[in-house]
């Protein structure tokens, strides 16, 4: 299963190679980081969630649940099967390269709110006729039922607050990738407002990216053991070690080398 989080941009169009224009959404899909693995033992059900966005403050309770990573601003959980994510681990980093063009996605976001609404706008309700006696009623509900129960149904459509909920759409479409702007482009149009967040989802291999994302000036400090064998190594003189130092002092300096041979050839012959 693959899933990632992504700020809605703006609704635009794509031309196809045959001439065909396709209305898309565009999605900010940055780098998201795994911050917890919920698993059936510890939890109760198999989860993942993952970070999206940096955060320029965050309180001590946040700071230790991202001990070792950087301020994230929102933290948002995928339902995954345990199978999926063995060889998925805290820190592992999540890009838009995880899609490919044609895959069959899902969106989730918060729609848009549109406030105190009536039966017209809400349910589609095509209100009463305008004329033959009907006077202000053109956009009442009507009748609420009969009076023999003497209460109101559970779930029966009438005037309230509209929009500003949780929305799925499925059967979504990606079109385009663009990987150097973070950028996926989604056919046709998906729940929220812009700069809204995304919860993207979909079948499929999840690929991971291996660096984790440290914050800086946290960078893992090498073991001063494996630094001190490491320079021993490199200090410790092998067999032969003279007559190598010798021969490659005696490379690098010829023409000491061959002044040492004259004088010797001079102390001989005035001997």
């Amino acid at each position: 299963m693959k899933f990632i989080l992504g700020k809605k941009l703006t609704m635009t169009q794509i031309f196809k190679d045959d001439g065909n224009v396709v209305p898309v959404t565009a999605i900010l899909v940055e780098p998201n980081t795994v911050t917890q693995i919920k698993t059936q033992d510890q939890d109760g059900y198999s989860a993942v969630q993952v970070g999206f966005g940096r955060a320029k403050h965050i309180n001590k309770p946040q700071g230790g649940h991202l001990k070792g990573l950087n301020p994230i601003k929102t933290l948002r959980e995928f339902v995954v099967p345990a199978e999926e994510i063995r060889e998925l681990k805290r820190g592992a980093i999540l890009t838009v390269e995880i899609f490919n063009q044609g895959d069959q996605v899902k969106v989730t976001g918060v729609s848009k709110g549109k406030g105190f609404q009536g039966v017209v706008k809400r349910h589609g309700f095509h209100g009463s006729p305008a004329t033959h006696g009907h006077k202000d009623q053109l956009r009442m509900p009507g009748s609420i039922g009969s009076t023999d129960p003497a209460r109101v149904f559970k779930g029966l459509r009438m005037p309230g607050q509209m929009g500003n909920s949780r929305v799925t759409v499925s059967g979504l479409e990606v079109v385009a990738i663009d990987q150097e702007k973070n950028i996926l482009y989604i056919k046709g149009a998906v729940p929220g407002g812009r700069n809204g967040l995304l919860l993207i989802s979909g079948p499929g291999e999840l690929i991971i990216k291996a660096p984790t994302n440290q914050p800086e000036g946290s960078a893992l400090k090498a073991d001063p053991a494996e630094t001190v064998i490491e320079d021993a190594q490199a200090v410790e003189p092998g067999p032969n070690s003279d007559e190598k130092s010798n021969s490659a002092s005696e490379s690098e300096n010829p023409v000491s080398a061959g002044e040492n041979n004259n004088q010797s050839e001079i102390k001989t012959e005035t001997n």
